[in-house]
């Protein structure tokens, strides 16, 4: 059997350095990307280094990626970014940086990745969304917008592209240990835990546990679906 070839955006740290070591360690070829190189490396990783917003490089690595594999079976739309903020104190630059991550970064992948995948009838897309959208939290207001864009858009193109026997689900993690949350102040942090029916940091593992689900062959009859974590 093929190895699978797997895309994580958002690979140096955090979430995405765990997944891409993950799928690497399930027999997954796995082709990662961050703006600044990683301080890792692994055998059956490749890394770029590029800004999701970046058409141009979007496109030219998704060029090495039909070259050289001819097919992409998954991608894992992880990279991210966050500001803690009250609106009126938010910069433009902010927002700009925000929207330009999480959602332009967002419909770039996954309409490169659509057009690989159609092609062989077959693909797994998982989007990153949050728990700060359906919680509605303060401080988080562009952060939450961006993400409730992301479910949106999800559900939107889980159905473009169903006929090509595309999935596109979304997960949304509650705080994990990551560099992500380290701005966010702990007594914020535990007031969102308390409103958690499962009330501890979410872990790597569990949101891998997630993604896993969502890229199983077996997962073909669920798509635009947002699965939040922690019984939000």
């Amino acid at each position: 059997m093929d190895r699978p070839i797997t895309l994580i955006t958002g690979t140096r740290k955090g979430i995405g350095k765990y997944l891409a070591k993950h799928y690497v360690s399930e027999g997954h070829f796995v082709i990662g990307c961050s703006r600044s190189e990683p301080d890792w490396s692994l055998e059956g990783y490749k890394h770029f280094q590029l800004d999701v917003s970046d058409e141009t490089a979007v496109k030219a690595m998704f060029s090495f990626i039909k070259e050289n594999h001819g097919r992409l079976d998954h991608l894992i739309n992880n990279a991210g970014i966050a500001s803690m903020n009250h609106f009126l104190l938010t910069p433009i630059s902010t927002v700009n940086k925000i929207l330009n991550t999480n959602v332009v970064g967002t419909f770039l992948f996954s309409r490169e990745a659509a057009k690989l995948m159609q092609k062989r009838g077959y693909g797994r897309i998982v989007n990153f969304t949050t728990v700060a959208a359906p919680l509605k939290l303060e401080g988080e207001a562009i952060y939450a917008a961006s993400k409730a864009a992301v479910i949106s858009f999800t559900e939107v193109i889980a159905r473009e592209l169903s006929t090509y026997g595309i999935t596109v689900n979304s997960i949304g993690p509650t705080p994990i240990e990551t560099e992500l949350i380290r701005s966010v102040p702990k007594e914020k942090l535990e007031a969102l835990i308390n409103r958690q029916a499962i009330k501890r940091y979410g872990t790597v593992e569990d949101v891998a546990n997630a993604v896993d689900f969502f890229l199983q062959k077996e997962s073909s009859f669920i798509t635009g679906q947002t699965l939040f974590l922690g019984g939000v």
